[in-house]
């Protein structure tokens, strides 16, 4: 037992802590993988994600109808409501008859509800019930990027009209197009040429999973509210959209074993498979984001989840993130995107935000760039000292230490100690810094 947690210890000592000799690539990326399994697996087991999937699990229960009205109203003004019928289907099929059954019944509740004759205030609230998961959705994804807040209501309200109203559209487009695509003319004969038919074969077999890894990549790209990598949405999507065809297999074959379930449960049997199957599918698509993070910010994988910085951390990180920001500027380079700041290894992009949010507030660092996503210095940088970037990153918000009443000998000696951090570090320019670094 001792040798199994002392092998455990030197492994996840080899994969959590940085690396003291060089790696080859296929270690690099294998020890990646790795990290990236274990923060996400580490994520699960907490049950952050799986909280977030059960909530999600409820609100798709009371606003589905709603989200489909919505969305079937705006596919019959181009007559192509039919064809998103078949992916309704597709979705609840690992369900065999009872996915009939449920299908059935909402496009049911679907036809009945008239968005033309519900009335103003039926129509807001119709609306506003569609809009209420998506904005849900939303937040489950913002906690996994750790992202500070909801889009501002403009952003809200136009990304959101667009998954719920324009996205169905797009998504039947593009079945459309794919399928005269592979009716033409052109792609027949080639069916006909070796090995181009066998290619267009497997590439027709391919399409409906290419499809779904395409619209979990959309998703991860689309939802937090931050700035998503392509590259790092396409990873989560090709692990999110396999793992869910794989769900859907296991489920069937579940399914099909289910028959206690309809002799203990009877009618509610169709009820409690519906709650763990959107359940799987939430939770499969929560992973695939948390694997989307972590490829991106794999500098957020650490060995404490919540991670609390020393203030000689908090210290060097905020000179080291002022340090950049002016030695950026001085070369006539231009802002840098704070995105760049944040990929500091074994640095959590949490910590560099909190850092940043300081010297913002202190006026050190102002933003700039086209979307506000940059930094530039907020004062030349021979007007800003080293004291003066300790002292924003030193700052009491709250105001307690100043008005909580202390005992004289510790007042001395705290107001001691920041008269010796203005005169040691007062006297030390951040321009001197960028020379040194030089």
């Amino acid at each position: 037992m001792r040798k199994l947690l002392d092998s455990w210890s030197t492994f996840e000592s080899w994969l959590l802590d940085p690396s003291h000799t060089e790696l080859s690539k296929p270690k690099l990326i294998a020890r990646r993988i790795l990290r990236i399994m274990y923060a996400v697996i580490r994520d699960l087991t907490n049950g952050q994600i799986s909280l977030h999937a059960m909530s999600l699990v409820y609100t798709t229960i009371l606003s589905i109808v709603p989200l489909l009205a919505l969305s079937f109203s705006v596919l019959k003004a181009f007559n192509v409501q039919d064809q998103f019928t078949p992916m309704l289907a597709s979705f609840f099929e690992p369900m065999g008859e009872k996915g009939l059954e449920i299908q059935q019944n909402i496009l049911t509740f679907v036809d009945n509800i008239k968005v033309g004759v519900l009335g103003i205030v039926g129509f807001v609230l119709l609306f506003y019930t569609a809009i209420s998961v998506v904005q849900k959705i939303e937040r489950a994804f913002n906690t996994i990027w750790l992202a500070p807040q909801l889009r501002s209501i403009g952003n809200r309200f136009s990304q959101y009209l667009s998954v719920i109203l324009v996205g169905p559209v797009l998504i039947v487009a593009a079945i459309s197009v794919t399928a005269s695509t592979m009716n033409s003319a052109l792609i027949q004969s080639l069916t006909d040429i070796e090995p181009f038919g066998s290619l267009i074969l497997i590439l027709t077999k391919l399409m409906p999973f290419i499809m779904i890894i395409g619209a979990f990549t959309f998703f991860y790209a689309v939802m937090p509210n931050a700035k998503v990598k392509f590259r790092s949405a396409l990873w989560g999507g090709i692990v999110g959209g396999t793992t869910w065809q794989a769900s859907s297999l296991i489920f069937t074959a579940f399914v099909v074993n289910s028959t206690n379930y309809d002799a203990i449960y009877s009618g509610f049997a169709v009820g409690i498979l519906l709650l763990i199957w959107l359940y799987m599918n939430w939770l499969i698509l929560l992973m695939g984001s948390s694997i989307a993070f972590y490829h991106q910010h794999g500098n957020n994988i650490t060995r404490s989840v919540n991670f609390e910085p020393s203030p000689v951390l908090l210290e060097k990180v905020g000179l080291e993130v002022m340090l950049r920001v002016a030695e950026r500027f001085e070369q006539g380079a231009g802002p840098i995107p704070q995105t760049e700041l944040e990929q500091r290894k074994f640095v959590p992009p949490a910590l560099t935000r909190q850092v940043i949010n300081k010297l913002l507030e202190a006026g050190l660092v102002i933003v700039a760039g086209a979307d506000s996503d940059c930094l530039v210095p907020g004062k030349s940088t021979d007007q800003i000292s080293v004291a003066d970037i300790l002292n924003a990153l030193r700052l009491d918000k709250s105001l307690l230490a100043t008005t909580l009443k202390f005992p004289s000998a510790l007042d001395n000696l705290s107001d001691n100690f920041q008269t010796n951090i203005d005169k040691q570090f007062g006297q030390i320019l951040l321009r001197d810094l960028i020379n040194q670094q030089q």
